[in-house]
């Protein structure tokens, strides 16, 4: 089925419209959350509020990429889980291990401040449209979806410690990127 039938459904206010979310996008939900959560039960728990947040709020203008408006909404229910259920600890896993590297570039001392990104949106968009299509590949897929160095080099056929050093460079050239836009930092 279409995105647009989908989101048709949804405006009809048809139950199918998540069932038809679910056949189309649900592995795609499903591995963003578990990037973030790694727990299937809470990548779950995610899955529901995004089909429940999409019914709730699918716009007037009706997007065109479902895909990417469903990746935000889990997304920002998994950062939300993530938080609340490590606010006491620091974990060593894929999700802070990717907000600490993009926390030095921001220099603040708050996760929230960062994880916020809707502040920093269209410096991102601006700066990733002047990278080439493997360096947006990387940034995008390492601290937005919060992919693991290791699935980033498969995709790239590059190695892990090429990522890294890509990345290094990358968090580099945005917070010059920033600097010069007159971001504080």
């Amino acid at each position: 089925m279409q995105d647009h039938e989908i989101v048709d459904l949804y405006w009809a206010r048809s139950e199918s419209a998540i069932t038809e979310t679910n056949v189309k996008y649900g592995s795609y939900c499903r591995k963003i959350a578990m990037n973030i959560v790694d727990n299937s039960e809470d990548s779950e728990e995610c899955i529901n509020d995004t089909y429940l947040s999409a019914w709730n709020t699918m716009p007037q203008e009706r997007p065109e990429l479902l895909g990417s408006y469903l990746a935000a909404i889990i997304r920002n229910h998994a950062l939300t889980l993530y938080r609340k259920t490590h606010s006491q600890k620091r974990g060593a896993g894929q999700t802070a291990l990717a907000l600490d590297e993009l926390l030095e570039v921001a220099g603040t001392s708050s996760t929230e401040d960062m994880v916020d990104m809707s502040l920093l949106s269209e410096h991102i968009n601006r700066f990733l449209s002047g990278l080439n299509k493997n360096e947006r590949i990387a940034f995008v897929r390492r601290y937005f979806y919060v992919d693991p160095l290791t699935d980033i080099a498969s995709k790239l056929s590059m190695s892990e410690s090429a990522v890294k050093s890509l990345l290094f460079r990358l968090r580099g050239r945005f917070k010059t990127y920033l600097m010069k836009e007159g971001y504080e930092l």
